[in-house]
Order: structure tokens, then sequence, then C-alpha cells
């Protein structure tokens, strides 16, 4: 039994302490509202994000030192605007032999840095070599019923990234593991904003062949994008990348699915983020993977017209249109024209 410390208590960090509660483990869940701690221990629930039961071994927490007091390993499950100021917070609180992971999906806007790049600024006796990533197809309330999910560790030294895998794996929960942290990170945050698209096409009543063009196209500016970051390609082959993309473009579960359906029924942003009620990682993602796409000058025209969508009042139809009317070419000429200024290096 290892003592593991969860922080962020929303519908995705109350699963995984689930699963980390199935395995054995003490689990010391942090959120940073007391009536949201006292409500989970005197009830062993947190119906707000997910309504399911706790197991006993999982002790909500609303003071950080007394979460992470003496855990093996520590697990960021905040939001990405959150990321920072949890992790300054925990700078001066946490020992150096600590198991650093996250399961937070998103970019930086203006720093465009990747969640493990902000963990490893803010904490001092950390580098972004020892940060793990945990990312993959893996809908919160699916998890927690213990239905089989499968996910991807990932860290640039590969005995944290095997720690990771020994805590989380069991019968219903498989954990695979991956040295390559930037195309896992970049996977699983880029996705979000495809998802935006779909839960858009099927808002605007488009059917399946739609959303299958979407999610293909989709992955190719993934694809794009990261691999011009120094990403390996194979990785959006695999469950961060296709296997995240199709769980979140396909389920009502997926909060950038749903924020995207609203905006495809003419709902303005503002209202759609105010009715979600929770954090929709993909409003802020497009906003850095824009930035970051013109930076690269790499071609991401779904993230350039939902962009125009949220944030400069461009209709959905009118989205639909300019990607319909772009100039003909060749399917996989960008990528391929990347991969080999890659590899011919």
């Amino acid at each position: 039994m290892a003592r593991v410390a969860v922080l962020g208590a929303g519908s995705w960090g109350t699963a995984l302490s689930i699963v980390l509660a199935d395995n054995g483990h003490d689990v010391r869940l942090w959120t940073h509202r007391p009536e949201q701690a006292k409500k989970i221990n005197n009830t062993k629930r947190n119906e707000q994000y997910l309504d399911t039961d706790i197991p006993a071994s999982v002790i909500a927490y609303s003071d950080l030192k007394q979460a992470i007091q003496d855990a093996v390993a520590i697990v960021f499950v905040v939001p990405t605007k959150a990321i920072r100021e949890v992790a300054k917070q925990l700078d001066q609180l946490v020992e150096p032999d600590t198991t650093i992971i996250h399961a937070s999906k998103g970019i930086e806007p203006v720093t465009l840095k990747r969640v493990s790049q902000m963990i490893s600024e803010e904490l001092s006796e950390f580098t972004e070599e020892e940060i793990v990533v945990l990312s993959g197809p893996s809908h919160a309330e699916e998890v927690a019923l213990r239905q089989p999910t499968t996910v991807t560790v990932s860290s640039i030294e590969p005995e944290h990234a095997k720690i990771a895998q020994d805590l989380f794996i069991n019968e219903s929960f498989r954990v695979y593991t991956s040295p390559d942290v930037i195309g896992i990170e970049f996977g699983g945050a880029l996705k979000n904003i495809i998802a935006l698209g779909a839960g858009i096409s099927d808002g605007l009543g488009y059917g399946d062949n739609a959303k299958a063009a979407l999610m293909t196209r989709g992955l190719a500016e993934i694809a794009r994008l990261g691999t011009s970051l120094g990403a390996n390609p194979l990785s959006f082959l695999g469950l961060p990348g296709v296997g995240d993309l199709i769980v979140t473009c396909t389920s009502a579960h997926s909060r950038n699915w749903r924020a995207g359906n609203l905006l495809g029924k003419g709902h303005k942003l503002d209202d759609v983020l105010e009715q979600m009620g929770m954090v929709v990682e993909g409003v802020r993602t497009v906003q850095a993977a824009y930035q970051f796409a013109k930076e690269q000058q790499v071609e991401m025209p779904i993230t350039e017209g939902i962009f125009q969508l949220l944030f400069e009042d461009k209709s959905p139809k009118d989205i639909v249109g300019q990607l319909m009317n772009r100039s003909k070419r060749q399917e996989m000429d960008d990528l391929a024209q990347l991969l080999m200024e890659r590899y011919s290096q």
C-alpha cells in the first residue's frame, strides 16, 4: 500500500482516486474548498461532479500540507489554468523523492507551455524529465464504474513512468508506458479542439460523414503540429491520440463535445460556459494551438475556424463553408513534408 495525494476533486480526480483505492492505496483527495472536502468525507460521494460511491480509503482534505504528508506520489488533476498556482503552493511542501504525475490536458496560452513544463518551472526540486503524464481515452464516469479503460503514462525518465504504471494498473484500468512525453501531452490537449468541432457539427444537425471527416482531418492537424514540435508521429495513432480523439468526439460524457453542441445550436460562448458549470479545456487550448500554429507555420484550418467562431464571432455555418471551399490539394501533402524534413536531418 502506498500513500498517494490526488490534487483536484473534480470528476477526473475523483475517478482516479477510486482506481488508486481499488488498488489498496491510502488516497488523499485534495480540494481547495473546505465545504467540498467535508461533504465528501461525510457522504463518501462527490455528486456535483461524479454520481458514484467513493471508497472509505479515500479521505478528502482542503489543507494541501496535510493532503501530501508522507505521500510517495502526487497526482495533479486540476484544470490547466490552476496548474501554476497549485504547483507554487506545493513547492515548499513536497519532498524531492516524491513521484509527480499529472493527468491534466491542455496548453498554456501566451507561453505555449505543456503541463509538465509548467509544473517543473514551479517546483524547484523537479525537472521536466522527472514529471509523468497520464493520458488516454478515459471518461471519468466509466472509470468510476470500473468499466474497461486503457491509458498511457509517459516520462522522459522511464523509471518514473513505471512507478505510475504500477500505482494505477488493475483489471479494469490498463496502463501502458511511452517515452514520448511531447506526443502524449499534445495528443491529449489538442483533441479537445476537435471535440468542440464534433459537437458543433452535431449541433448543426450534420451526420456521420461530416463528423468522420472532421475527426480524420483533425487528427492530421494534431499530428502536423505535434510532429513539428518534436513528437513521434506514431504516438498520435495510439491511445492518447486517435483513442482519446474518438472517445471525446463521440460521447455526451465529453464536456468539450457538449460545449460544441451548444455552440452549433446557436448559443454564445459565455452562455455555454455558464451552462456547463465546469472547465471546458478545449476553449483555452484553441487559443494556444492557434498561436502555436502561426509560430510553427503549420496549417490548422479546423483550429483556425473554431478560433474564429469562439473569439471573432463567426457563425458555425460560415466556418463549415470556409473549410469546405479550401483550395484543392492532396490529402497527405503537408504531413509527408514534415516527416521528410524531420527524418532527413
